[in-house]
């Protein structure tokens, strides 16, 4: 084995040395690569939450700016309901007035006309000679006449006052649902980022039933189509005068017409003069028209029927 020298062994250990240094140095190089790659990945890391947070944070200010617009727009179809809830019920107290007018006007009507009644009987027993009777008496048919006037201007005002009730009353009812669809659709948009859908109740609406009009139906319950009745007034007595036509009253039709002439009513007035009793047999004949009658105001139209007659 040969010797080592000094030199060598000098050598062998700067050469270590040497070795060591570069292993630390090139150790160190790659730390620090590494270090740097990690550093820029936890940057872009860093860049991304942040252009992320800015997104969210410009989302965020965008659903807060609907939410205030639905909340003003909401606000505002709250005050307009409200105002126009307000209007209906002013006009439903005016249209309750002006139905007291009317029945005010009506039963002034039927006591003048009572009146008028009450003096022709009087009339009749009088001699023609009395002037001043007639005087009366032409007197009380101005008055009737003024008076039936005036009922007429009230029925021709009424329907359109109505009608105009209606309309505020749909509006009211479109901007409470108007209402109801910002409310939920505000509820979407603030639980919208928790949630995954929206729950909405259903409304009840209650069911509309549309009117039937069997004024001109065939199909009467008429059992005694067959057998003639000779014309009689509701007195009894037999009539002499020609017959009214009695489907110029509003709800009165042929077979209506019919049954009547066969329960005796052949004149505007026997209508105008009905009690209680004739409309239970009218009733009786004519299934469920009790209610109608009073509804469409048969008696009311034939003493108009017959007050414009007797004019003539």
């Amino acid at each position: 084995m040969p010797d080592i020298s000094v030199l060598q062994i000098i050598l062998l250990t700067v050469a270590i040395l040497a070795g060591i240094v570069i292993g630390w140095l090139a150790r160190g190089k790659r730390v620090r690569h590494e270090k740097a790659a990690i550093n820029t990945n936890w940057k872009e890391q860093i860049d991304a939450q942040r252009a992320e947070h800015k997104r969210l944070v410009d989302q965020n200010q965008g659903l807060m700016e609907q939410v205030s617009q639905f909340q003003a727009s909401g606000k505002d179809a709250s005050n307009r309901a409200r105002e126009l809830s307000t209007a209906l019920k002013e006009a439903f107290e005016r249209r309750d007035h002006l139905q007291r007018e009317i029945k005010n006007v009506r039963s002034n009507l039927e006591s003048a006309m009572s009146e008028r009644r009450r003096l022709e009987t009087d009339l009749r027993h009088r001699s023609e000679s009395d002037n001043s009777l007639q005087t009366s008496l032409r007197e009380k048919d101005d008055k009737i006449f003024k008076l039936s006037r005036e009922l007429e201007s009230w029925q021709d005002r009424l329907p359109p006052l109505i009608q105009r009730y209606r309309e505020r009353d749909a509006d009211a009812k479109r901007l409470e649902a108007d209402l109801d669809r910002a409310y939920e659709r505000i509820m979407a948009l603030e639980t919208g980022r928790s949630a995954d859908h929206t729950h909405v109740e259903s409304i009840d609406r209650d069911a509309m039933s549309n009117a039937l009009d069997a004024s001109n139906d065939a199909g009467m319950d008429n059992a005694d189509d067959d057998v003639p009745v000779p014309p009689v007034d509701v007195n009894g007595a037999a009539m002499r005068d020609g017959r009214d036509d009695l489907k110029e009253i509003k709800g009165i039709g042929p077979a209506i017409e019919k049954t009547l002439h066969e329960l005796g009513f052949f004149r505007f007035r026997q209508i105008a003069e009905m009690s209680e009793y004739d409309i239970n047999r009218v009733a009786q004949r004519l299934k469920g028209f009790r209610s109608r009658i009073y509804r469409e105001d048969w008696i009311g139209q034939a003493r108009e029927l017959d007050l414009r007659r007797s004019a003539h």
